[in-house]
C-alpha cells in the first residue's frame, strides 16, 4: 500500500469502524491494508498513489459494460442537470420497471429500493404476508444481505433451526431461519418433513456468489422449485449478483426455472445504489397500497439510479455483450488454470458465464464447507503476488472475480502472466 493510501487508512480508521463502509473491503481475509481508490475507467482503476490496476472486483458486480461507460456517463450528466432525487413518481421509474418486466421472465411486476439487503428484507416479508407463515429456509455461504432474518448461521444439523450470525441478532427472530447446505435436497426435504406447513419460502442465490462462485446441481433448482409448490411455500431468487450478469434474463432464464419472487440488484443501477423485488401480479399486489404489507423508501427510484441502471440494461437487452463475455471469461479461466497446473498448484475453478472463482483445493467445490476447505494461506499469498503486479482482486478467498465488456484480450493475457508468476512463487 502506498503512502497516501497508508495516512488515508489511518485517518479513516479514527472516523469510519475499521476504517471502511463495507468490512470486506479492509482487506483483514488477505492481511493487506486496502489501496484508496480516486478513479476509474474502462477495466482499470487508480489508487490515491497513482498505481494503475486491472479490475476484476468490478465494484462487485455492477460494472458489466466497465467503469465511466460513455453511454452511461452521458445519461447521468443529462439526468443530473434535472435534479438529484424528488421523493415523487419519474417517468424513467416506469421505463426502468417496463424492461425489467420484458427482460426477466418471473417479473410481472416489480417495485425498486436502495440496496440488495433492502430487496431481499421485503422480499421475505411479502412471502410471510403472503402465506401467512413465518419460517424460511436459505443455505449456509449464501448471502442475502445483513437483515435480522438472513443474518443468520446453520443450526447443529440438518433441519434445525438457525442461531444469530452476528451480535444484535435477536434469537427469537432467528429461530424463523433454516440455513442448511447449498445443493444437498436431502437436507430441503427434512426440513420441510418437519417445518412444511410453518415455511414462507425458501431463498436462495440460483448461482452462489458469495462464497465464491458454486455451479447448482443440474436437479437442485428444480427441487426446489418442486418442493416450494408441493407445500405451498414461495420460491424466492436472490440474483442480485446473477441478474443480468449470467444472461439477458438471470440464472432464471439460463436455467429455465420460474421462482415466485426475484430480488435484483448491482447491474441495475449501473454502478449507482440500487434493489428491487418481483413477481407475479397477484403476488406483488400484496404491497402497500395496494395490499396491506408495508415497505417504503425515500430515495427508491432514484432518478440518477434509474438513469444509469436504464442505459445499461438498454444496453445489454441487445444480446451481444453475453457471447463477448463468455470467449473473455473462458479465456481469463482456462489461462489461471494452465497456469496454476504448470505451477504444481492444485485449483478448482468454478465459472459460469463472466463470473468465476478460483479454489486453492483440489475440488469439487459444490457448496461452502467445499469453499471453506480452501488453502487461505495460499490464497493470501497468491493475493499478494497479484496485487503487487497490479491485478485488482475482491480481498477474500471467499468471493467472485468478474469480467466486464472493457477487458480486452491484452489485458487478460497480462493478467494470466501474472497468474503464473504469483503461482511460481507459492
Amino acid at each position: 500500500m502506498g503512502e497516501i493510501s497508508k495516512s488515508l487508512f489511518q485517518k479513516a480508521r479514527t472516523f469510519i469502524p475499521g476504517g471502511v463502509n463495507s468490512p470486506v473491503r479492509a482487506g483483514k481475509a488477505v492481511g493487506i491494508d486496502p489501496p484508496f481508490i480516486s478513479k476509474a475507467n474502462g477495466c482499470l482503476l487508480w489508487d490515491e498513489d497513482g498505481n494503475e490496476y486491472i479490475d476484476y472486483v468490478c465494484s462487485w458486480g455492477p460494472m458489466i459494460l466497465g467503469h465511466a461507460h460513455s453511454e452511461v456517463v452521458q445519461a447521468l450528466e443529462k439526468a443530473l442537470r434535472s435534479g438529484t432525487s424528488y421523493g415523487a413518481p419519474t417517468k424513467l421509474e416506469v421505463e426502468m420497471a417496463e424492461i425489467i418486466v420484458k427482460m426477466v421472465p418471473s417479473i410481472e411486476m416489480v417495485r425498486m429500493v436502495n440496496s440488495g439487503t433492502e430487496a431481499t428484507m421485503s422480499a421475505i416479508r411479502l412471502a410471510r404476508g403472503d402465506t401467512g407463515r413465518e419460517k424460511i429456509i436459505k443455505f449456509d455461504g449464501c448471502y442475502h444481505g445483513h437483515a435480522d432474518s438472513l443474518l443468520v448461521s446453520a443450526g447443529s444439523g440438518v433441519a434445525t433451526l438457525g442461531i444469530p450470525g452476528s451480535p444484535g441478532v435477536p434469537r427469537d427472530l432467528a429461530k424463523h431461519t433454516i440455513s442448511l447446505p447449498f445443493n444437498d435436497m436431502n437436507g430441503v426435504d427434512q426440513a420441510f418433513n418437519k417445518f412444511g406447513p410453518e415455511i414462507a419460502a425458501v431463498i436462495v442465490e440460483p448461482i452462489p456468489g458469495n462464497m465464491g462462485v458454486i455451479v447448482p446441481h443440474d436437479d437442485f433448482l428444480q427441487g426446489l422449485r418442486e418442493i416450494t409448490r408441493e407445500h405451498g411455500a414461495l420460491l424466492i431468487f436472490d440474483e442480485v449478483i446473477s441478474g443480468f450478469r449470467v444472461g439477458p434474463g438471470g440464472a432464471q432464464e439460463l436455467y429455465d426455472i420460474m421462482p415466485d419472487l426475484t430480488c435484483l440488484g448491482k447491474i441495475i443501477g449501473g454502478g449507482l445504489p440500487v434493489g428491487a423485488y418481483g413477481g407475479s401480479k397477484e403476488i406483488m399486489a400484496g404491497m402497500a397500497p395496494e395490499g396491506d404489507i408495508y415497505q417504503a423508501g425515500t430515495l427508491s427510484g432514484n432518478p440518477l439510479a434509474m438513469a444509469a441502471g436504464l442505459t445499461t440494461l438498454k444496453i445489454l437487452k441487445r444480446g451481444e455483450v453475453y457471447p463477448e463475455l463468455e470467449n473473455k471469461a473462458k479465456m481469463l479461466f482456462s489461462g489461471l488454470e494452465k497456469s496454476a497446473r504448470a505451477a504444481g498448484i492444485a485449483v478448482t475453478i468454478n465459472r459460469i458465464g463472466s463470473m468465476g472463482s478460483l479454489f486453492f483445493n483440489n475440488g469439487p467445490v459444490n457448496d461452502f464447507a467445499g469453499a471453506k476447505a480452501s488453502d487461505v494461506n495460499l490464497f493470501k499469498k497468491y493475493y499478494g503476488s497479484m496485487l503487487e503486479q497490479g491485478i485488482y482482486l475482491a480481498p477474500s478467498p471467499f468471493e467472485a472475480s468478474f469480467l466486464s465488456t472493457a477487458h480486452s484480450e491484452g489485458v487478460i493475457q497480462r493478467t494470466i502472466e501474472a497468474a503464473a508468476i504469483a503461482f511460481g512463487s507459492l
